[in-house]
C-alpha cells in the first residue's frame, strides 16, 4: 500500500467511526434502550471498595442482532 492508500483508508475509518459515534448518541435517546445493561442477568458485583459489571445477557442480545444483520447484508452482497 502506497500513502495515498492509507490516507484514504485512514480518512474512511474517521468517517465509519464519525457516523458510529452519531448512531450511538442517538440510540441514546431511545427510551427503551434505557434498561440496555440493566437485564437480568447482567451480574453486578460491589464492594466496600471494588466493583465489577459483566454485562452476560446484554452481550448475547448484542451478539445475536450483530449475527443476523450481517449474514442477511453478506446474503443480499453474494446474489
Amino acid at each position: 500500500m502506497n500513502m495515498d492508500d492509507w490516507g484514504r483508508t485512514l480518512a474512511l475509518l474517521g468517517v465509519g467511526l464519525l457516523v458510529l459515534g452519531g448512531v450511538l448518541m442517538l440510540l441514546g435517546r431511545v427510551p427503551v434502550l434505557k434498561h440496555f445493561g440493566r437485564l437480568p442477568g447482567d451480574i453486578r458485583i460491589t464492594g466496600e471498595h471494588f466493583s465489577c459489571f459483566f454485562p452476560l445477557v446484554s452481550m448475547l442480545i448484542v451478539s445475536v442482532l450483530l449475527s443476523l444483520v450481517l449474514n442477511i447484508i453478506i446474503r443480499l452482497l453474494n446474489r
